[in-house]
């Protein structure tokens, strides 16, 4: 590292992506930082996030409800859901392939978004916005791939870095929905952790009761990051 100053931006408040009625802020590491590659590995470390160029973490002033969560690899054990998952998507082929666009990707992302966020905004995606928000040049990304038959059924956009992996987003095949795509995606992504000899898989936010959200503390065990320190979630915690 060059400087041990690191510049923040807050951004102004905007509708939140999660609360209807509720705005939003986040504190954002200088996106024109050449050293932007070696702060999202702090940052991940750190509860931070990547969604295109930018690492991000919610700074809302009114609101906590966003928590970052990781799952340790070595740790974590499928419970019989999980386990049903696994063998339900026995006969896919798993691919890791290099991130970036194609036409195959794009259509099934934009079918995922309509039927995903409808008239949320993101649903009339254009080829543009699938590279924008997905990876950049800088960014250490790969896509997993699920295929049935040489189909593509899903893709799990990842970033392969050393204090992890980290799950940047899944889309999937809205058809294909008795699958559990969005469960076993995770699941291959906490395999191909465990292969590599990482710690972490990290799962961006989690919101407690949220219909979106809530699914990422199925996965047993699970830490939070609570007043700047990693700590293993019980049922019993309040958030």
């Amino acid at each position: 590292m060059r400087s041990d100053v690191v510049r923040l931006f807050q951004t102004l408040p905007h509708s939140c992506g999660y609360f209807a009625e509720r705005t939003a802020q986040n504190l954002v590491i200088d996106p024109s930082s050449p050293q932007l590659d070696q702060l999202y590995e702090l940052g991940l470390q750190r509860g931070y996030r990547r969604a295109g160029g930018h690492v991000y973490i919610p700074h809302c002033p009114s609101c906590r409800a966003c928590i970052a969560c990781r799952i340790p690899v070595d740790a974590f054990v499928a419970d019989r859901a999980q386990r049903r998952c696994l063998k339900r998507n026995a006969d896919l082929e798993v691919r890791t392939e290099a991130a970036g666009f194609s036409d195959e990707r794009f259509a099934l992302y934009r079918r995922y978004l309509q039927w995903r966020h409808p008239d949320g905004g993101m649903d009339d995606a254009q080829p543009e916005d699938f590279s924008r928000f997905l990876h950049t040049e800088w960014s250490p990304t790969r896509f997993i791939e699920l295929r049935k038959d040489q189909r593509l059924l899903a893709v799990a956009v990842t970033d392969y870095c050393e204090a992890g992996l980290s799950a940047v987003y899944t889309f999937y095949d809205p058809d294909e929905g008795s699958r559990g795509l969005g469960t076993f995606a995770i699941l291959r992504q906490v395999a191909a952790a465990r292969e590599l000899g990482l710690k972490y898989l990290y799962l961006g936010f989690w919101i407690a009761g949220h219909v979106k959200m809530d699914y990422k503390i199925r996965f047993r065990p699970i830490e939070v990051l609570r007043n700047g320190l990693w700590q293993r979630h019980e049922p019993d915690i309040v958030s």
